[in-house]
């Protein structure tokens, strides 16, 4: 799966960025325009927003409509193919909410012993 002739390095990875699971739930129930999305990632920027949606169109996850109203808005949209990322968000959300406890004790004691050896150092 490494080798440069393999296919799967075709995959995006945009499905394991920090932002493509968050537009897709936030797409999940229907079309919305650029605005209504900053409002519930409201730690996105405008400038990443834009940059992601490009992205996930070029991969063919989400669609965008031009509306030739006066101003002129723009509606993004799950494709089927991004419809069905639905499924691995769902299946990784479950894994975090089972594991949530184990996870934070595991960086809880990383950060402890962390902080245990740069006192002695």
């Amino acid at each position: 799966m490494f080798a440069p002739e393999c296919p799967t390095r075709q995959v995006p990875m945009r499905i394991g960025d920090k932002w493509t699971a968050m537009i897709v739930l936030c797409l999940e129930d229907g079309p919305r325009r650029f605005g209504e999305l900053l409002v519930p990632l409201s730690a996105i920027t405008k400038k990443v927003l834009a940059e992601t949606l490009r992205a996930m169109e070029r991969d063919g996850l989400v669609t965008r409509t031009e509306f030739p109203a006066n101003p002129p808005h723009v509606e993004y949209a799950l494709t089927p193919l991004g419809r069905s990322l639905l499924t691995l968000i769902d299946a990784a959300r479950g894994w975090c909410a089972e594991h949530l406890p184990e996870l934070t004790e595991a960086r809880r004691a990383y950060t402890s012993s962390f902080s245990a050896a740069s006192k002695i150092s």
